[in-house]
């Protein structure tokens, strides 16, 4: 009896390197099959910029602000805010930040006062100011991140000047919040509150329709460039702004997402995509819009600006919204 047990013990030991190494392969395999799974579909999250205090249309800003956070939480998916601090030390500026940061979300950095860096008469140390500027305001925060998204999406208009601010953010240990899905919304946002304004009882249904296909369009797009840029299904930043067309707009925003196939997650996790370590030489526009203007073989695909306005207006004007 105590032979064969040591007979056993002897070929458990012989065998036990083997059998490791086939759990490791096994566990490794599981592992890349799970996570092509997880790219087979296109995938979203969400961004917001800027952070308003004022009431909109008929909503007090603590009520669209909340309704905002609400579809948020019902998804159970979390968002980076990306604030423009100007303005944001009062106590509703506090009450912003916090009602964000309590429910979760990142709180990154957007500059002081929203300059666009493209003008002539900024440079890198304007850059430097602005952004330490906003710095001081939001570091304290528990879900602070060193996460920086350009206003209007502009790095700067020279090579030195471009090549300048990226060397200040990473001195200061910044990485660019980059979009790769970007639109319009806020345009759409600014004729939602017109008509409301003018009649706070107006039939908005249109205006929902009209943001949703619009920025569903715009990520088929962007979507569309990526796959061809990278050959897979890439985790997308989606560019909104924190105003009232979210705050109507976003729960349906983000069921329709889902009813049409893509996977939305949080930004966080988005944001440990590959495709964000990436650092294009055209600076500015959304990072697929850049990168695919460094491959020189979308000129036909790439408008400039990529996103703006004067897109929307005319189709706009035609449906009376």
């Amino acid at each position: 009896m105590k032979t064969k047990s040591i007979k056993t013990i002897i070929l458990i030991t012989l065998l036990l390197p083997f059998i490791t190494r086939t759990m490791k392969y096994i566990i490794l395999t599981l592992a890349f099959f799970t996570s092509l799974i997880s790219v087979a579909q296109p995938t979203i999250s969400f961004t917001f910029d800027d952070g308003s205090l004022s009431k909109r249309a008929n909503y007090e800003f603590e009520e669209w602000n909340d309704m905002i956070l609400s579809a948020l939480d019902d998804a159970k998916i979390k968002a980076v805010f990306f604030v423009k601090t100007e303005g944001k030390s009062t106590d509703k500026g506090r009450h912003l930040l916090e009602t964000w940061n309590d429910k979760g979300h990142l709180i990154a950095n957007h500059t002081y006062s929203h300059p666009n860096f493209n003008k002539e008469e900024i440079n890198a140390e304007d850059f430097r100011t602005e952004l330490l500027r906003a710095d001081s305001l939001i570091n304290s925060f528990s879900n602070y991140t060193k996460l920086f998204r350009f206003p209007y999406l502009k790095e700067g208009n020279t090579t030195t000047e471009v090549d300048s601010i990226r060397q200040i953010m990473k001195y200061y240990g910044y990485k660019n919040g980059h979009v790769t899905i970007d639109g319009s919304d806020w345009y759409i946002d600014s004729r939602l509150r017109k008509r409301l304004n003018q009649n706070p009882q107006a039939d908005i249904e249109a205006f929902k329709d009209f943001y949703l296909e619009h920025i569903f369009q715009r990520a088929n797009y962007y979507e569309n460039l990526s796959l061809k840029l990278t050959g897979r299904h890439i985790n997308h930043t989606l560019l909104l702004h924190h105003n009232l067309a979210a705050a109507l707009f976003l729960d349906d925003l983000i069921a329709m997402f889902k009813s049409k196939g893509w996977n939305v997650i949080s930004a966080d996790e988005a944001f440990k995509d590959p495709i964000f370590e990436q650092t294009p030489n055209h600076a500015g526009e959304s990072l697929i819009w850049a990168l695919a203007k460094d491959s020189g073989k979308y000129e036909d695909q790439l408008r400039y600006p990529a996103e703006d306005s004067r897109y929307e207006k005319v189709r706009m004007d035609e449906l009376g919204l």
